[in-house]
Order: C-alpha cells, then structure tokens, then sequence
C-alpha cells in the first residue's frame, strides 16, 4: 500500500461576505478533492490542542501523528534542525522575521516578503555587526531567519507575539516582555539603526519596494529531545516536501527523507507540478509521502482571499490530480492544518477538515470538500494525531 498526504497549509477558514458566505475552501474550484469527497471518507479533525499555541508547528505535529503536547518542540528549535544548526545545551533558537514597522505599526510581517537573496544578505551584516558570545544569526528564506541566543535560558519563559497576529496593528506591547526581555529588546534597538542605512534596504526604497525596518524575534526552543522516529513508530518508510523550514525540521527530527525538489518556494510562485511529481516519485522507495504545500497560508496572512482561493485551486489541478491519476493500491489524505481566516490574518485552532480515499477506504456522505460538509458527516477525530491512525489502518 502507497500512501500520500497533502497538506494545504491554512486552507481552511471563516465564511467570506465577498464569497456570498462561503469560506475560501468551499467558494474554491476543486472537482478532485470533491471526487475523493465523494468516495472517501470526511470528517472534521483537532489538529491544535486546548491550550495550545494555533501554530503550524503544533497542526503538522498532529497531522505527522505525533503529540503536539507530549512531544513539544519549541519552533525555533524545529527550524534550526532544519537548517542544520545543532544547538548546545545552553542554546536558545528564536524565530526571527526581518519586518517592517512603519508609525508604530506592523505594516508588514514579512518585510513586503523580501526575496532571499536581499534578506540573507541583510542577516549575514547583521552577524558581522553584532554576533559574538551572546547572539548568532543564521539566514534561512525569505523573511524567516534564526536568531540563537548562548547562556540565556530565561528566554524561554518570556512572552511573545508572533508579527503575523498583529498585521496592521499597534507593535506597542507587543515586544518581547518578561524577566530578561531587555536583551533582546535592546538588541531590537540596536538592529533597527542598523537597518535603516543597509545597502539593501537602500536598493528597496530606491526600487519602490518595501524595507526591512526591524527584527522580531518569537519562538523560542532549544535542542528537543530525540523523537521516535517515524518509520520506527509507524513502520513506512517516508519522505517529505516543503517550501518553509518548519517541515524540513519535523522531517529531520522525525527522521523523514526531505525532497530537494527544483521550484518548491512558500508562495504563490511554487511550482507544483514539480513538487507534485518530485513525491510521487518518491514512492519508488518509500511507503508514504507528504507534500506540503504553503501558498494558502501565506495569501489567508495577506488577507487576500482571491489569492487563496487561486492558491487552492493550483493545489486541486496541479497536485492532487496528480495522485489521484496514480491509481492502484493507494490511500490519499489531504487536509489543511489549521485555518487562517483570511479576515483575521492569523490562524485559529478550529477543527480542520480531512479527507482519505482510495482502497478499503468507505464513504461516509460527503459531497464536496469543505468546513460545512465535513461537519455534517458527524466524524470528529481528537486528538487529530489520530488521522495518522486512518490513513494507515489502525483502529482509533
């Protein structure tokens, strides 16, 4: 048996007035996540425990099949590993997005999504100027980049916003705070007249383009405890492809083969034929691939509800028409991992919906995919580790 999961980051959503009361997934055009609706089986899955932060790192836990809660890995610690960086003991990894602030606010959390090769240029001057003994940055993509801090386990218990919750928002209070926070505010500071004169920020604003005003670091973890191996855990071998960090990091993690497919990015300009068929390849010599896919999360940040609803429907034509052209003894999960309603511009923790099909898979009587269907079936899996459990067979 061949098994493929499709993650559509942030797909899921809130009813739209522009959509006449439809979120982005139902107002979307998608006749193959419909046709495995339509033969497979639909529910509403918990992917984001009570109590827990409604983040991407705790859905795609849930969804890999792992306790978001018992096996906590902070995010910054995640996307370290994906970047190779092997934390020390006495290490902190954050999270840290090149941003801009403009009259006191947020005006862009991704630094009007500053290509990599301006932004690993601006963290690479801001090592030289201000790593040492205390701080270390490391470039990552686009605006996602690692800040780890020696010596400072304080860091760990301090309060953080995420810049994406606050888009359009008043920054005041929303910086770093806590016992220690003055280190990194202080280094928020310092970096910010840096910024304002760097070569590539100048090139920006000469360009029309929006510049990077400041760092923001969030996040926090330090070196996780091993985890069970996926493979080990579940007994199929598997692989796995991404466009952020945060994946690559679970995958590493986890022990899951990472794809290095040409054309895999984070948003609306990844090629998903190319990632489509770099995974099924993959199941030459693996037993389950997952596809991630990032573009719907992205447009639901942006508040651009057109732009998701296109970023679903590429995902519909160009990946999972793919697999379902595969055939033979397969089973197909495909879900968000949580939803980022796009009138919020964040994520929630709402139960996401799911749909599998393929062999020995029943139909419980959906008919299209989306929230609404997926409710009406009756079928709520909590914790939603336990999709993994579905997809696989196993008795929940």
């Amino acid at each position: 048996m061949r098994h493929v999961i499709v993650i559509l980051d942030g797909a899921a959503g809130w009813p739209l007035e522009q959509f006449g009361g439809l979120t982005s997934l139902a107002a979307a055009r998608t006749p193959n996540l419909d046709a495995m609706a339509q033969a497979g089986t639909v529910g509403l899955a918990r992917t984001v425990p009570p109590g827990t932060e409604a983040s991407s790192a705790a859905a795609c836990t849930s969804i890999l099949g792992y306790d978001p809660v018992a096996d906590y890995v902070g995010r910054g610690a995640i996307e370290a590993a994906s970047m190779g960086i092997r934390l020390a003991n006495d290490e902190v990894a954050l999270r840290l997005n090149l941003v801009s602030i403009a009259d006191g606010a947020m005006d862009s959390y991704s630094s009007g999504r500053i290509p990599s090769e301006d932004s690993r240029e601006v963290v690479s001057d801001l090592e030289k100027a201000f790593g040492g003994s205390t701080f270390h940055f490391h470039p990552g993509v686009s605006y996602r980049h690692i800040l780890v801090v020696k010596g400072h386990p304080e860091l760990l218990g301090l309060a953080y916003t995420a810049p994406h919750d606050i888009s359009g928002q008043s920054v005041e209070g929303r910086l770093p705070s806590g016992e220690g926070a003055s280190l990194l505010t202080d280094l928020m500071d310092r970096a910010r007249v840096f910024l304002e004169t760097h070569p590539a920020n100048l090139r920006r604003r000469e360009a029309g383009l929006t510049a990077a005003t400041d760092v923001w670091p969030f996040w926090p973890g330090v070196a996780p405890r091993s985890l069970v191996p996926f493979e080990s855990l579940r007994g199929v071998r598997a692989a796995l492809t991404s466009g952020v960090d945060l994946l690559g990091g679970l995958a590493t993690l986890t022990g899951i083969d990472r794809l290095e497919i040409a054309g895999v990015t984070d948003g609306s300009d990844n090629d998903y034929a190319a990632q489509a068929e770099g995974a099924l390849a993959a199941l030459d010599e693996h037993g389950l691939v997952v596809i991630h896919v990032e573009t719907p999360d992205e447009e639901g940040h942006a508040g651009d509800a057109v732009g998701k609803v296109a970023g679903i429907e590429a995902i519909d034509r160009e990946v999972v028409g793919r697999v379902l052209a595969l055939g033979g003894d397969l089973r197909v999960l495909c879900m968000p991992d949580h939803p980022t309603p796009v009138a919020l511009k964040t994520h929630t923790a709402d139960p996401v919906p799911f749909v599998i099909w393929g062999s020995g898979v029943a139909h419980n009587g959906a008919a299209v995919f989306d929230e609404t269907q997926a409710a009406s079936t009756g079928l709520l899996v909590d914790p939603g580790r336990r999709v993994m459990d579905l997809l696989l067979d196993r008795p929940l």
